[in-house]
């Protein structure tokens, strides 16, 4: 007759799963083994160092910071990601029901713009208000000349 030993605090089992993870503008998805409760962010991080070490283009950053990870369901939502919401740094990966996902830089917003912008206002008050309506004027009146 054999006994057998119960067994000893043994780690709880770890549900692991492949996903996959398209870079916006690089040739194919990058596989990735990861934890069920792994955060987003962690999976942003173990997905740029894959990239790097493939040594894959466009070369992209090394700050998970700067990426959104983005549900990818099908092909719509890989051309145009910033239509959907992106996923919360702080959600599991396993909560999201889906093996696939598209990883993007997020927008920036070009500093000139901006100070293009206060600029504008600031020249649309007073004074600087006839500079403004001249330079309209003067863009209007050019005629561009046919064949």
């Amino acid at each position: 007759m054999m006994f057998h030993k119960p067994k000893k605090n043994r780690c709880p089992r770890v549900n692991r799963i492949l996903i996959s993870i398209a870079f916006m503008g690089s040739a194919g998805p990058i596989r990735l083994v990861v934890d069920e409760t792994d955060p987003v962010d962690a999976v942003i991080l173990t997905a740029l160092k894959s990239y790097r070490r493939e040594g894959r283009l466009p070369i992209l950053g090394s700050n998970f910071e700067d990426f959104l990870l983005y549900y990818g369901s099908d092909v719509t939502d890989t051309l145009c990601p910033h239509r959907i919401a992106a996923l919360s740094p702080w959600d599991t990966i396993g909560s999201q029901g889906s093996r696939n996902f598209l990883l993007c830089k997020k927008p920036q917003v070009d500093q000139r713009t901006a100070d293009a912008g206060r600029k504008s206002a600031a020249v649309s008050h007073g004074k600087g208000s006839r500079t403004w309506k001249k330079w309209i004027k003067k863009s209007f009146s050019r005629r561009i000349s046919s064949h």
